[in-house]
């Protein structure tokens, strides 16, 4: 027994020993933890809380009003009318059942228009209400090679139009705005709704906004129109918030920092202008936390509205251009003729190339119940293209001394011409001998078909068939391209027509290229043609806006200029100044010499003018069930070019009258040119008196 005791006690001993070793052990492995505690806590601690504490930084740009338009005298033709506003701006990671919980409620305080809901809108819609019960009736339809998006489709085209059809007033407001809450990007404001707010619903809505999270009521504007539809046609228009950016610009827009919601300009003076009118949208940047709320908002970038534009028409004369226009028009059909539907005018400085006025008036023939009798279509003296007549004779004649096949003492015996194959050509009548000046002023046909067989090589010889050099037409194409005939006038409009350019130069065809029966011009075309004669040889570019102005002050009408356009002179004529000024003597012996066929409309006018009267024979066409059909009578178009004063010229006109009864005595050409030249003269007198100098805005000083 004694000896069983000394192994007990010896195993003892030896315990002590191995617990120490594991005391030991666990000390080492605290020592290490506690360490590694120490080194994550300094060195790493600051790392380490960034993280828990990570946040987010997300730029919003907040959308600006856009510039606004002026005439030369600081009349406002566009302006920005303010409106009350509902914007969402949703924070990050809000969910489709948050927005139609928060469209319930909003709801309850605003109506909306639900006119545009679509069966879609529906359908998503009840799915949000009936999710599961969708979900179980399209499971055994899914496969594997579905995404998504496929799977939501078909889910959404399993939805009855009885189970939508039955949507009430009420609900479809919920609708309508839940889609404009889905259309709204994370810290990035979007209008709910901006038209036909009332103070109701406005004070509605400011007064729950603690309850509707994201929602705020602030201003927004829509664009207004002083002048109501006058000049419209060239401001042109601007999208809607729902239209957005077009569609087929997207990237090129979003590249340049839009939003796609953002209103941009679709035609005119809005669309040529839009990176001077969009203004700078400030940008604000948003700090969220991993739970994505807002923890700092800070304004990077201030904001400011689009810079103004002060355009080169006088609202003044454009209103009596307008009417004087409408008025012929109107007097033109009632007096029989029947075929004219419009008529279109041109008001130019041709010594800047500043449009002052320009109008084209539409008879409707066919108007419904409501349709005015004339309608406003400006556009067309950039869009549509007429055969201009004689009015083009002074290209022909400058193009003639140019290409040195007449010079001042070239004459002709001004008969009816007989060619090859029973072909007959003639002036309006007998003109017996005529040279350069007569030919223009009495408007012989004759003389230039014989500069054009001259052009061509060729000498007249009666019933002899024609057979001219093979660059006639390109030397008179190129010739007439100097003035602006043919080619772009370069207008600061987003299009404008070229008119019609032959492509059939047979010489029967040159003869009556010659006298303005061939090609198609527009308004603006020649406009910019006669301008050029009157100046003395310069073509220069017709441009609508004068100057951009940056945003004003408060209280001014304008802010300071930024800048100002002078005149573009695009190409000189290479014809000599010598035979310019004989071509300008013609063209004022057309409205002041006896023999002129404008004479007895201008020679009274103390404003001394000169100019062009034409006249171009026609065929017009009427849309029938089977194509299109000639109209069975003959047909005119009358024309006029002119400027005064023809020794310093500050104003040119242009007329196209289409589709006149051929032989009418009613020279409805003449009567706009002289009403259009008149108002701009009575006008100017009328300030003269008053210390305003027509040639100079409201800003400037002689």
């Amino acid at each position: 027994m004694g000896k069983n005791k000394k192994k007990s006690q010896k195993k003892k001993s030896h315990m002590p020993l191995r617990l120490n070793i594991v005391f030991f052990i666990v000390f080492i492995l605290f020592a290490v933890l506690i360490l590694q505690l120490g080194v994550v806590q300094i060195l790493n601690g600051e790392e380490a809380q960034k993280k828990i504490d990570r946040t987010e930084n997300t730029t919003t740009n907040i959308p600006v009003p856009r510039g606004e338009m002026y005439d030369r005298y600081g009349r406002v033709i566009v302006d920005n009318q303010p409106l009350y506003s509902i914007t969402y701006t949703p924070p990050k990671g809000v969910q489709a059942a948050d927005r139609l919980a928060l469209a319930k409620q909003l709801s309850q305080y605003i109506q909306m228009d639900t006119d545009n809901l679509t069966s879609r809108n529906l359908k998503e819609y009840y799915f949000l209400q009936n999710r599961k019960e969708v979900q179980e009736r399209t499971e055994d339809a899914v496969t594997d090679d579905m995404d998504n998006g496929d799977v939501y489709q078909l889910q959404l085209d399993s939805i009855k139009k009885s189970e939508i059809n039955s949507y009430g007033k009420k609900t479809k407001e919920v609708i309508a705005i839940k889609k404009e809450l889905d259309q709204a990007s994370a810290l990035s404001p979007h209008v709910i709704k901006n038209a036909n707010i009332s103070e109701e619903e406005y004070s509605k809505v400011a007064e729950h906004l603690a309850n509707l999270p994201g929602i705020n009521v602030t201003s927004d504007w829509e664009r207004s129109y002083p002048y109501g539809k006058t000049f419209k046609n060239y401001v042109g228009n601007i999208t809607t918030r729902q239209e957005g950016v077009p569609r087929d610009d997207l990237e090129y827009y979003m590249s340049l920092d839009y939003s796609r919601n953002d209103r941009v300009g679709e035609s005119g003076l809005e669309q040529e202008y839009e990176d001077v009118l969009r203004g700078m949208k400030e940008k604000v940047q948003y700090t969220t936390d991993k739970k994505n709320n807002v923890v700092d908002t800070k304004v990077i970038r201030q904001g400011s509205r689009g810079k103004d534009l002060v355009l080169t028409i006088d609202m003044e004369l454009q209103e009596k251009l307008d009417k004087i226009v409408k008025d012929e028009v109107v007097r033109a059909v009632n007096l029989g003729n029947g075929y004219v539907d419009n008529a279109i005018a041109v008001l130019s400085n041709p010594q800047t190339g500043e449009i002052l006025g320009i109008s084209g008036q539409t008879y409707n023939h066919d108007r419904k119940k409501g349709e005015p009798l004339v309608s406003d279509t400006s556009s067309q003296a950039i869009y549509n293209a007429y055969a201009p007549g004689s009015i083009v004779k002074g290209a022909t004649v400058l193009t003639a001394f140019h290409e040195g096949v007449i010079n001042t003492g070239t004459t002709i015996y001004d008969k009816t011409l007989h060619f090859y194959g029973g072909l007959t050509k003639s002036s309006y009548a007998p003109l017996q001998y005529v040279n350069y000046l007569k030919a223009l002023r009495k408007s012989s046909n004759v003389f230039m078909f014989y500069v054009a067989m001259w052009l061509g090589g060729e000498h007249y010889e009666p019933n002899k068939k024609l057979d001219f050099k093979s660059d006639t037409y390109e030397t008179f194409l190129y010739d007439f391209n100097q003035f602006g005939l043919g080619v772009k006038t370069g207008i600061d409009l987003p299009y404008e027509s070229t008119g019609v350019i032959g492509t059939d130069p047979n010489p029967g065809n040159i003869l009556d290229f010659a006298i303005g029966q061939y090609n198609t011009y527009t308004a603006m075309q020649m406009n910019q043609y006669v301008s050029t004669i009157a100046n003395g040889g310069s073509r220069i570019r017709p441009h609508l806006v004068k100057e951009i102005h940056n945003p004003a002050q408060v209280g001014d009408d304008l802010g300071p200029v930024e800048k100002t356009y002078s005149p573009d002179v695009l190409n000189t004529l290479e014809m000599s100044q010598t035979n310019i000024n004989r071509v300008q003597e013609g063209f004022r012996e057309v409205f002041q010499h006896p023999e002129g066929t404008a004479y007895g409309t201008f020679h009274k006018k103390d404003y001394n003018p000169a100019g062009k009267s034409g006249t171009a024979e026609v065929t017009k066409y009427r849309k029938t069930k089977n194509g299109y059909q000639a109209v069975d009578r003959d047909l005119e178009n009358l024309t006029l070019v002119g400027y005064a004063p023809a020794n310093n010229p500050e104003v040119a006109v242009t007329v196209f009258v289409p589709y006149m009864n051929a032989g009418s005595s009613v020279h409805i050409n003449y009567e706009i040119g002289e009403k259009a030249l008149d108002a701009y003269f009575d006008l100017k007198k009328q300030r003269e008196k008053n210390g305003v100098n027509m040639n100079l805005n409201k800003n400037e000083k002689e």
